[in-house]
């Protein structure tokens, strides 16, 4: 049996006043997500505990088939482990944006854009380079990722402040969003220190000259210590893969045993390279029994409030990857497919929500199959009755004992 995960991040969405009371999904033109809705069985998926931050790192932690309530630390040390980065049992990992912030240095500073106009890798590494040199040491570390995602590694850290996500606040002045408690004045000065390294820095100059944002400030969140996990790999007996553009999801995907699949091209965006994502996953499941593949582009898309980009990114994942790996799967043997969203991300809020977001998945078995003949959008999902909460549950069912699935 081979197992596939595609996930599209952030897909789900609310009902949008500008779409006539339709959901992008809705919208969207997904001959192949309907198809494994309408043949398979369709659902909706719980992945956001009560009481935490409704993130594609708990949401994912979930879908993976662990219980964040026991097992989530933070969105750092995650990264880190994409990285390559050895966190001791005293270090704290950062999450670093690369932001720009209006209004900077006045009480009126605000959280203009948390991507710094979607800076380069090749920028930002440039400018974490610099950072570093300048404010590193033993204890700090700065570490360049992708586009505007850094991350920074407080060794033997003193405390854990209270931060929040910059993708939260996009618009709202910042200062009721510092970080905050015990430990966050250091952070806050770092902040600050790292502001001034970046008033003159080259790369804001050049940036500027084109008509671009600038990368004046950086945004610390989403720390914490390294978690301890049973790897998937060993739990389910198999080999299995990670395909993603971003640092939050290959990290997951280490830490549970997933073996990081790098797609020449993925960006994190809508420009990302579709078509080699699908080849990679079916190239994987010639040789591994699981493969997750994970799609940044509708999140990104919602997060901007840009709702043609969001519809036009579904209908990407729906074309070249649902469809290929749909069409071609089938060649490697008995197969079981899930797709689904980790958690809503409305174009409306521009921002993550914990509602409960629609999963579709589709055997090879036709006993296995509950073919209710439904799209797959959020209403639809809704109407089938099947609700998997908690949903770090969905996993265990997905890959041991689909076969006697038939409801909550």
């Amino acid at each position: 049996m081979k197992y596939i995960v595609l996930l599209g991040d952030g897909m789900a969405d609310y009902p949008c006043g500008i779409l006539g009371g339709k959901t992008p999904l809705q919208c969207a033109l997904t001959p192949f997500l309907d198809q494994i809705a309408s043949q398979g069985t369709l659902g909706l998926i719980d992945t956001i505990p009560e009481g935490l931050t409704p993130g594609s790192d708990v949401a994912n932690l979930s879908v993976l088939g662990y219980n964040p309530e026991e097992t989530y630390t933070g969105r750092g040390p995650l990264e880190a482990a994409s990285m390559g980065i050895h966190l001791g049992p005293n270090d704290i990992a950062y999450r670093c944006n690369l932001v720009c912030i209006g209004e900077a240095g006045t009480d009126q500073a605000y959280m203009d854009d948390f991507t710094s106009g979607h800076i380069s890798s090749s920028e930002a590494r440039e400018i974490i380079t610099d950072l570093n040199r300048h404010l590193g040491g033993p204890s700090l570390q700065f570490f360049p990722g992708v586009g505007y995602r850094h991350l920074l590694v407080w060794r033997n850290a003193a405390g854990s402040p209270q931060t929040t996500a910059p993708h939260d606040i996009p618009g709202k002045a910042i200062a009721a969003y510092l970080p905050a408690g015990e430990s966050a004045p250091g952070i806050n000065d770092l902040m600050q220190k790292a502001a001034e390294v970046l008033k003159d820095h080259p790369v804001n100059a050049r940036r500027v000259a084109q008509g671009k944002k600038p990368s004046n400030s950086i945004w610390l969140w989403g720390q914490g210590g390294k978690p301890k996990l049973v790897l998937m790999t060993q739990k389910y007996d198999f080999k299995g893969g990670m395909i993603s553009a971003v640092d939050l999801l290959n990290g997951l995907g280490t830490i549970v045993g997933l073996k990081p699949l790098r797609v020449e091209g993925a960006t994190g965006y809508i420009d990302t390279n579709f078509e080699g994502k699908a080849k990679m996953a079916l190239d994987a499941l010639r040789f591994m029994d699981f493969v997750f593949l994970h799609l940044e582009a509708p999140d990104e898309m919602g997060h901007e409030g840009n709702i043609e980009g969001k519809i036009l990114a579904i209908e990407l994942f729906d074309e070249k990857i649902v469809g290929p790996i749909l069409n071609n799967i089938g060649k490697l043997g008995d197969y079981r497919i899930l797709v689904l969203s980790d958690h809503p991300t409305p174009v409306e809020l521009k921002t993550h929500v914990g509602d409960p977001s629609p999963f579709a998945i589709l055997s090879s078995r036709p006993e296995e199959n509950q073919a209710a003949g439904r799209p797959f959008t959020e209403a639809a999902a809704k109407e089938s009755g099947i609700m998997v909460s908690p949903g770090y549950l969905l996993m265990e069912k997905f890959i041991r004992d689909w076969g006697t699935f038939r409801g909550n």
